[in-house]
């Protein structure tokens, strides 16, 4: 008989935000940033991050905090061009490309209700030097990772273990979030609940019937 869980552990981006792929058409568009250059690059890169044979790269690099934003920022917009031929400007581009990563409020209301049952938080982010709403992290969370901070990355073994000693919980006693399918499978193997992420309806229902707790 399995055992109700005691702590939740989310993602940030393209969970408790609107998906990250809409934020990131919102800042092409308006950016006018030449579509087919930009899948080019982020295709091969976010293939190598995150594929089945993970090969070092510059999003490893960045979320491990191994290089500054802007580093990544030039290192990435050489790779890009503008629609109307012109460069693209490196410095600020990722704040650019998350500015409308605006947060989804049925996420933290999902948060809120498990907190307030006496169910341990964490937040588990990979950065990509996003400005974090830091100043609702003291209501929503018993302890935030964030990879750049700690030098280590999504799906890293080692980033989830020390999540989960942030919390003092086993791998067994955690559900975790995440809207990549790697970085829950990672999760999965060692041990915890994973739940990836489509939307918030059906990870609310989701999360509030492994813990026991009425929508």
């Amino acid at each position: 008989m399995s055992l109700t869980p005691r702590g939740l552990i989310t993602d940030w981006g393209g969970v408790l935000t609107i998906p990250v792929p809409a934020a990131v058409s919102a800042w092409l568009e308006a950016d006018g940033i030449d579509l087919p250059g930009y899948k080019a690059i982020m295709a091969r890169w976010v293939n190598q991050a995150y594929g089945a044979e993970e090969t070092a790269n510059p999003i490893h690099a960045l979320e491990r905090g191994e290089i500054s934003v802007l580093e990544f920022e030039r290192q990435l917009a050489v790779h890009l061009v503008r629609t109307d031929g012109n460069a693209v400007l490196a410095e600020g581009l990722l704040r650019r490309m998350f500015a409308e990563m605006v947060p989804v409020e049925r996420m933290y209301t999902l948060l809120r209700s498990v907190r307030n049952a006496g169910i341990m938080t964490g937040l588990l982010s990979n950065s990509w030097g996003n400005d974090y709403p830091r100043d609702t992290f003291a209501e929503l969370f018993d302890a935030v990772v964030i990879s750049s901070e700690v030098g280590m990355r999504k799906p890293e073994e080692r980033i989830y273990t020390h999540a989960l000693a942030q919390l003092g919980l086993s791998p067994g006693q955690c559900v975790f979030i995440d809207d990549l399918e790697a970085n829950v499978a990672a999760a999965q193997e060692l041990g915890m609940i994973g739940v990836h992420h489509r939307d918030p309806d059906t990870t609310a229902a989701a999360v509030m019937d492994l813990f026991g707790l009425s929508l």
